[in-house]
């Protein structure tokens, strides 16, 4: 049999569950601190909707999200269980006592046999945490950081509006819980080439991460980015330059952690540049492609401590 070239998500699931488990993504009408409170902007790449559905905008309950998504998930994959994942803005972004009664709309529904929670690094505590580690009970659980890069001077250009450091902080605090951790990093960012990303990858094999998410760096309308690439000031990646940087990326993961995307999944109606993110299949084949072809598998390059 042969070896698959990076452990799947889906693998990973259908291990554990025996079936498909497929997640359902859910706007629970949060903000970004980074983009309201403290009046920074948001990230360059980020526009209005913080890179998530607006259903919450336009009017659907989270009851009626976890409904349609399912039904709309079990017509397409013919799953039988799900991981309900609060994906817009920062969803730690709120008093402990209103998460839990976000959090605990998935509570009547057995066949939600996970919670996944994507946040920022500068969101968490122990008293959030403490709240995530009840669902942990009877659900796989897990908080979504975004890192985006392991660079300082990268994070500062995109107006991230955190250090690296606050991420491995948040990373040290969490393992602490039976909680796991999944990075987004973004492949494609201003002033990067091979040499950052796979300094992000090595950060990330030596922190206890358990998933990872790779996403390209694509421009959507309305954003700051948007206007850096009409000025010439910003050029995306070709298909076949990220493809091979993905996979060497992939090489130098730890072989345990669960690599759940490799590429971004942008609106077809928001997308400016580059046109070739709409074909998710193709980028996905070539970057199978640039894996065999390197000769490269998850692990290939991994140098533990």
């Amino acid at each position: 049999m042969t070896q698959p070239l990076y452990r799947t998500l889906n693998a990973f699931l259908r291990q554990r569950y025996g079936k498909r488990v497929q997640k359902i993504t859910l706007d629970a009408g949060l903000t970004c601190p980074h983009r309201v409170s403290a009046g920074r902007g948001g990230c360059v790449y980020c526009n209005d909707k913080g890179s998530g559905t607006g259903a919450f905008s336009r009017g659907m309950s989270l009851d009626d999200q976890i409904e349609t998504q399912m039904k709309a998930a079990v017509r397409k994959y013919h799953c039988e269980a799900f991981i309900a994942y609060f994906q817009s803005y920062s969803n730690t972004h709120a008093p402990v006592e209103h998460l839990k009664a976000l959090y605990d709309h998935i509570l009547p529904y057995p066949e939600i046999v996970g919670l996944s929670i994507g946040t920022r690094p500068d969101c968490i505590d122990e008293e959030k945490l403490t709240l995530i580690k009840s669902y942990a009970k009877d659900r796989l659980t897990c908080i979504e950081y975004g890192l985006q890069s392991a660079s300082d001077e990268t994070l500062e250009r995109i107006n991230r509006g955190h250090t690296v450091q606050t991420f491995i902080d948040a990373v040290h605090l969490t393992a602490r819980y039976p909680i796991r951790q999944c990075a987004h990093v973004i492949i494609g960012l201003p002033g990067e080439g091979v040499d950052q990303y796979l300094q992000t990858a090595r950060l990330i094999s030596h922190l206890p991460i358990t998933d990872i998410k790779i996403h390209l760096l694509y421009v959507i309308r309305s954003t700051p980015l948007e206007s850096l690439y009409l000025n010439g000031a910003y050029q995306p990646l070709a298909l076949e330059e990220y493809a091979r940087a993905v996979a060497l990326f992939i090489s130098y993961l730890r072989e345990d952690i669960v690599i759940q995307r490799i590429t971004g999944d942008p609106h077809p109606e928001e997308l400016v540049a580059p046109l070739w993110a709409r074909e998710k299949h193709r980028v996905r084949e070539r970057i199978h492609q640039s894996l065999v072809e390197l000769d490269l598998r998850q692990g290939t390059n991994y140098r533990g401590t």
